[in-house]
Formats: structure tokens, sequence, C-alpha cells
């Protein structure tokens, strides 16, 4: 029988080869899991059963098992590429059939939504009206670049801190005009936006009051007619008394809504013997804006940035996990499928139960040791001349056998 066992050698060993060397082809291969060709011995089934004399008939494949171990992460200067530091695997959606993969360069397509170089689609969860993430069944990620942060929103409300020197003297000129600098104190301004987006200069004037402790304030937009006069009291310790909101009202021409009011909220300012000075500045309206760039956070939250400034929550990625991640079957494309011998998967974010986190701007190597490929390709390629030489052997032994007279 050592023709059989030799046979069965040469087969296992050449089994061996071929996972090595589909190791070593995919040694640069982002995401790619090596495989190791795993041995069983096989022995003849008798009657009587085995005993001492019992002698092997060769060797078979036991398996090919794929080596989950984390490869290395690399940096790269796409923001869509998401490296899987620890357990876990992409959900992709392909027409339908759900994939898995640890290859996490991603793009966006000419539809928006977020692919891998195979055209599979990202999925995770996706957001409410709110920006607000939805958990439920995955669906396709999109990135929609027609909405969520490109449309203009209306000041609503505005924030002006600023000190106002209690050493300063009335103005020298009454009554208030926007042109002439000696019937005020103090100007500042602010930009404030309408409902279409268009953008309008609020001014602001401080006049010193001859009542101790007491401003009047103007506001203008864009140049017009300044508003009623507003007086500003601060009491002996430089804090504002009242009013610290004061509503604003201004006709706009622009096509937008009209009149365009918000309170503009002075709570923080003060009246102390130092110079002027303007310290917060800030309201809720901006213009439209286009999207300029994407990240991701290390829970998978997907944030989209506009030119307006503004930045919004698009979606979630989210991570699958098998009990036996062995037992999944490979389709090609760094992509696997689900089997009865996998088990389910356990869907969730990044990060939370058995899954691992995500780093943003990189990818995960291959975990294939090219070194130690390598000298176990020596072994194997060993071990494949020791059977053939086991076969030589046998064969001389029964020629002798044949030129017997």
């Amino acid at each position: 029988m050592a023709f059989q066992q030799g046979l069965s050698g040469l087969n296992i060993a050449s089994k061996a080869l071929d996972a090595i060397s589909n190791n070593v082809a995919n040694s640069t291969t982002v995401g790619f899991k090596q495989s190791q060709a795993q041995f069983a011995d096989i022995y003849a089934t008798t009657l009587g059963g085995g005993g001492s004399a019992q002698i092997g008939i060769g060797a078979r494949v036991n398996g090919v098992a794929q080596q989950f171990a984390q490869g290395n992460i690399t940096v790269t200067s796409n923001p869509l590429d998401i490296a899987i530091n620890g357990e876990g695997f992409f959900r992709m959606s392909d027409n339908g059939d759900v994939l898995y993969t640890r290859n996490g360069q991603f793009s966006v397509d000419k539809q928006g939504y977020i692919v891998n170089g195979s055209g599979y689609r990202l999925t995770g969860y996706g957001t409410d009206a709110n920006d607000n993430i939805v958990v439920t069944a995955p669906i396709d990620l999109r990135i929609d670049t027609a909405l969520s942060g490109a449309e203009p929103t209306s000041t609503t409300a505005a924030d002006l801190a600023v000190n106002l020197d209690s050493r300063l003297s009335p103005p020298v000129t009454a009554p208030f005009s926007t042109a002439d600098t000696s019937s005020f104190s103090y100007s500042t301004s602010m930009t404030t936006y309408d409902s279409l987006g268009n953008p309008h200069v609020m001014s602001m004037y401080f006049v010193k009051s001859a009542t101790p402790n007491q401003w009047d304030l103007h506001t203008t937009l864009d140049g017009g007619a300044p508003t009623a006069a507003t007086t500003l009291t601060f009491n002996s310790n430089g804090g504002l008394v009242g009013p610290s909101t004061v509503a604003q009202s201004f006709a706009i021409t622009t096509g937008a809504t009209t009149p365009l009011t918000f309170d503009l909220n002075l709570g923080n300012s003060t009246q102390y013997g130092t110079t002027f000075s303007v310290n917060a500045v800030a309201q809720d309206g901006y213009t439209s804006g286009r999207l300029s760039g994407l990240s991701v956070s290390p829970e998978g939250i997907i944030q989209g940035r506009y030119t307006n400034g503004q930045s919004r929550t698009l979606g979630q990625v989210v991570l699958a996990s098998f009990q036996n991640p062995d037992g999944m079957v490979q389709l090609g494309s760094n992509a696997w499928a689900e089997t009865s011998f996998s088990g389910p998967p356990a869907v969730g974010e990044p990060g939370t139960g058995n899954r691992g986190g995500l780093q943003p701007g990189a990818v995960e190597d291959s975990n294939v040791d090219l070194t130690a490929e390598l000298v176990n390709m020596i072994t194997q390629q060993r071990a494949y001349q020791a059977n053939a030489q086991s076969i030589k052997t046998q064969d001389q032994i029964m020629q002798t056998l044949v030129n017997l007279r």
C-alpha cells in the first residue's frame, strides 16, 4: 500500500502548497485572511478492529481553515477608508444579497452610495429629520448631496457680549445718526441670514446716556433706518440689569420671509472701567452650502461637512460578528457569506458586544506573514519530495520482485 500512502502524501502536500501560494498571492490584498490546510490520517476499516500491527493507508486534507488574526493597520489619505480593529465584518449589500468583508476601501458612487471596489454597498443605520441615528434594520448608506446641510436657515437667535467703558462721557453730538460718528459711542456688527440664505449685516450702535449706568442701543440692517432706541441698564458692579434680550424685526426685500425677526441676547454684556471690547458674537442662521467633505468616527458615525460651515450626521456604519467565522463561505472579491456552520450574524454598532472598533482613514492589511509562508513552502516542498521518494522506493521493490526467476 506504499503507492497509495505516497500518493496521498503527494496530494496533501500539493493542497498545502496551493493554500500557501494563495496566501502569498494575497499578501498585499487589503483585509485578506490567510488559510491553512489541515490534514488527517487514514486507516482502513476492518471487521476485527485495529490492533498493534495496524498501519495507516495515508493522509487526507481534513479542511482548509481561515486564520482571522488581526492584520496591521495602515493609514491612508482617503477619509472613507475604514479599518476594523478587532472582531467583526462590514455588512455589504449586492443588489439585496448580504455579504461580509474586512476590506474597508470605500468610495461614493455616482448615485451617492458608499461602495467598495466590487460595487457592493456598505450598509448601516440611517437618520431621521433631526439627524438622530435610527437603530433599525440596516439600509444601504447613501450620501445625498442635495439635502442634509445644503438648505439655508434663517437667523432665529443672536448673541452679543460686549464691554462698554464706564469711564466714557456721552457723545458730543445729538441726536443719534448713523452717518455721524460723533453721535454714538461705539458700534459693531454681525452677519444675519434670511430664509433664502441671503446675508444681511446688522449694525449695533451704543450711545452713552447722561444717566449713570445707562446706554441706548440702536440697530440697523444693511444700512437702513435705525430701530427705536433701547435702553440698557447696568448695576454698580458692571453687570447688565436689563433688558437681557432685545427683539429685532427688519423688513426684507429679497423675496425671503419678511420681516426677519429674532431675539438679540445681550445677557453677558458688562460695563467695566476698561476699553470697549466685543467678547462674543454668534447667530444661528446660515446660507446654503455644498457637501465639501466626509468623516467617520470610531463609532461609525458618518458626518458630512458643508461649505456653509455646517455638519450633519448622515448615518452609522454597522458591524456583524459570527459565533464561528471559520464556518463562513468565501465568495472571492474579499467577501464572505454566512452559512449554517457560521451561525447567524450579530449586527450592531462598532465597539459594542464583541465587535471591534473602527479606525477611519486607514485600512487593515493582509494578515499573511510572508516570511512564515516561504518557510512553509520549503517544508511542503520537502514533504512532496519525500513522498515521491517513497513511491520510487516502492517501485524499485516491485521491480525486484518482478525480476525474480
